[in-house]
């Protein structure tokens, strides 16, 4: 939705940690799969989420 949307990868494990960064701009897209090195997704910035069960605006 714009330029600048973080998309930031966080470890599993008893420490959480980021693992990966990586800085979109309006009409990138990132493909993200949960491996057994990742648990979480954070997005920071304006962005639409869409899953397989809906929708949602960050901002």
């Amino acid at each position: 939705m714009e330029d600048g949307v973080s998309v930031i990868g966080l470890t599993r494990g008893t420490d959480t940690r980021f693992h990966h960064s990586e800085k979109l701009d309006k009409g990138e897209v990132m493909i993200a799969q949960f491996t057994e090195h990742t648990s979480a997704i954070k997005i920071r910035g304006n962005a639409k989420i869409i899953t397989n069960v809906g929708e949602v605006d960050s901002e």
